[in-house]
């Protein structure tokens, strides 16, 4: 069994939603610190403003202003700024924006430096963190770029699902014009490695979801599935990979039939993201394959009207920590493995 006690990172994201309230959440947990060291980059004073205003008294957390000072058995908030920051929960402001930024940046450098050995990113607004700096349509597309890594892919993981996606944050007019068999191939096989290096599986088992209604009924309602889709999957399985489809997606998941596989990958966002939803029941977790290092995040938004009102459920975030150790864990097996 691996025992180090990893340095994980996590970002505050949007400083007016709910993501104070989680991560607090979270790390009241003790099992959290006993598996690893957490590192909250983020601001002190408004981490207190949560806990006054939630009337919480755990966790205890150590402030540092560098991550040279962390407390390994403790929790950690690396202190961004000192300034006064102005906190109004439930509302998109561009000083929210900034300070999510400001993190995500942070520990990027920290995350390149080997200082810190994974990062868990609590919510960003994707509109108020837009700027010069920052023009992503979320943080799988910011890590992918930091970390020089296109073939990153967004991941959702609960117990006993796990979907991919072949596109993640388009406009649904947009998906059939960039979908391809070169792209598809590329996330079959992305999702192909992190399935065996990141979640064990030494056989996995891929089902594709089909772009069309009823998989295109032979051409009747589009061609994308003969011409793009069922080309992909055959080639992937030429390379020795086990995947299989294309599945309708209300087929797939109605019958039950994607627990017989090890992971789903879906056309386009909301095709994936409805069914995990209802299925992890609020305790998914948003994962990015094909990086060098690992990005976990919980599988909510920012809730902003439920924001500083003590409604919020630390679960997703706790999981996201919990498999980002996961990860790290198999990985090193993974690694060592090959080695023999």
């Amino acid at each position: 069994m691996n025992d180090t006690l990893y340095k994980i990172a996590i970002t505050h994201g949007d400083l007016n939603g709910i993501c104070y309230e989680v991560i607090l959440k979270a790390l009241g947990d003790n099992k959290i610190t006993e598996l690893c060291s957490p590192i909250v980059y983020g601001l002190a004073k408004v981490a207190s403003f949560y806990k006054n205003r939630l009337g919480m008294q755990d966790p205890a957390i150590q402030v540092i202003k560098n991550i040279e000072q962390i407390n390994l058995k403790k929790s950690n908030l690396l202190n961004l700024v000192e300034q006064e920051i102005q906190i109004n929960p439930g509302k998109s402001e561009a000083t929210a924006g900034k300070m999510s930024e400001l993190a995500l940046q942070a520990v990027c450098r920290d995350l390149k430096a080997g200082k810190v050995d994974a990062v868990v990113t609590a919510p960003i607004n994707k509109d108020n963190i837009q700027s010069a700096t920052f023009r992503y349509h979320g943080h799988t597309e910011f890590f992918a770029q930091q970390f020089s890594a296109p073939e990153a892919m967004m991941m959702m993981v609960s117990e006993g699902c796990r979907i991919g996606f072949v596109t993640n944050h388009l406009p649904i007019a947009e998906v059939a014009k960039v979908i391809n068999k070169e792209l598809i191939l590329k996330k079959i096989r992305t999702l192909h490695a992190s399935l065996r290096k990141d979640f064990g599986c030494s056989t996995p088992k891929i089902a594709v979801l089909s772009l069309n209604p009823h998989a295109g009924d032979n051409g009747l309602i589009g061609n994308e599935e003969k011409e793009v889709i069922i080309p992909a999957i055959n080639q992937a399985f030429n390379e020795k990979i086990n995947v299989f489809g294309p599945f309708p997606a209300d087929g797939l998941f109605g019958s039950g039939n994607y627990a017989k596989y090890d992971a789903v990958l879906a056309m386009y966002h909301d095709q994936g993201m409805e069914p995990f939803k209802i299925l992890s029941r609020g305790e998914g977790v948003n994962f990015t394959a094909g990086l060098p290092i690992v990005r976990t995040s919980p599988a909510h938004g920012t809730a902003y009207d439920i924001a500083g009102q003590n409604k919020a459920d630390g679960q997703s975030m706790r999981n996201a920590i919990y498999l980002a150790i996961d990860i790290l864990r198999n990985r090193q097996n993974f690694s060592d493995n090959a080695k023999k």
